[in-house]
């Protein structure tokens, strides 16, 4: 999948360190015919499990910084009831890529279950910390280009009021919007058989400007045969369940001329 999206710039949630990074970029991206990416970061996240957010780039980022360290008082930020100060944040981590031209930010929010009233609330707190970091980076964040992307872990059944909510439109673009209504889905939940879209591609008001034709691209030939809302071609090892590439799909967009 990674070698067939052809992207200079891939970011990638939960790979379980640096080491293992390495190892999946030498042991079976070269091989399978990717050019190389120079240049591999996964710093250490929150999660404890090997969920870390990563980047893999064939161009070399003018710096790289984590937040992994952040609590609520460092942004001015209220903690959730029950949660205490002490507590960062992300529950990975919001990892601030950047380039010369572009300000990426890769985040893997908590996920809504086992409990999504529980989830709900820490979620909009990193949700705030994403906007709260944004805006202390850039004096006027509508005017920057920059971009946030990853799982943001809105639950495949909506609600009226999204945990995501301070980073989304107005505040962003969502990208994901130039899509086909019908073609956002880019999860499937193979237990309950539901089709999310949790995954974003949230674009400050001037980069989206600056390309309006950058349509986000959604590659599914990686899922399971279960997803069977795609009806397009699957990679040739993909089973009903496993194997998979992921139960999320690969999402690609491209900005000529950046």
């Amino acid at each position: 999948m990674i070698r067939d999206c052809a992207a200079d710039v891939v970011a990638l949630q939960e790979v379980f360190d640096a080491d293992t990074l390495d190892h999946f970029h030498d042991r079976f991206l070269l091989p399978a015919g990717t050019p190389p990416y120079p240049c591999r970061v996964c710093l250490p996240g929150n999660d404890g499990r090997g969920q870390d957010v990563a980047l893999l780039s064939r161009i070399e980022p003018l710096e790289v910084i984590s937040h992994a360290d952040l609590r609520p008082e460092d942004l001015d930020l209220a903690p959730p009831e029950g949660i205490g100060p002490e507590i960062p944040i992300f529950r990975r981590d919001c990892l601030r890529v950047e380039f010369a031209h572009l300000t990426l930010f890769i985040c893997h929010f908590k996920a809504p279950h086992p409990d999504a009233d529980a989830a709900w609330p820490i979620r909009r707190l990193e949700a705030q910390a994403v906007r709260r970091v944004i805006e202390q980076r850039f004096k006027d964040p509508a005017t920057a280009r920059w971009l946030v992307v990853g799982d943001l872990n809105e639950p495949a059944r909506r609600v009226d009021d999204p945990a995501t909510a301070p980073v989304m439109p107005p505040f962003s673009v969502n990208l994901m919007d130039r899509v086909p209504e019908g073609q956002r889905w880019t999860y499937h939940d193979a237990w309950d058989d539901l089709y999310g879209r949790p995954d974003k591609m949230l674009a400050s008001p001037a980069l989206a400007r600056a390309f309006p034709d950058a349509v986000p691209e959604v590659i599914r030939e990686g899922l399971s045969l279960e997803a069977r809302r795609h009806a397009g071609r699957h990679l040739p090892d993909v089973g009903h369940h496993r194997p998979h590439a992921s139960d999320h799909a690969a999402i690609v967009v491209t900005f000529t001329g950046l």
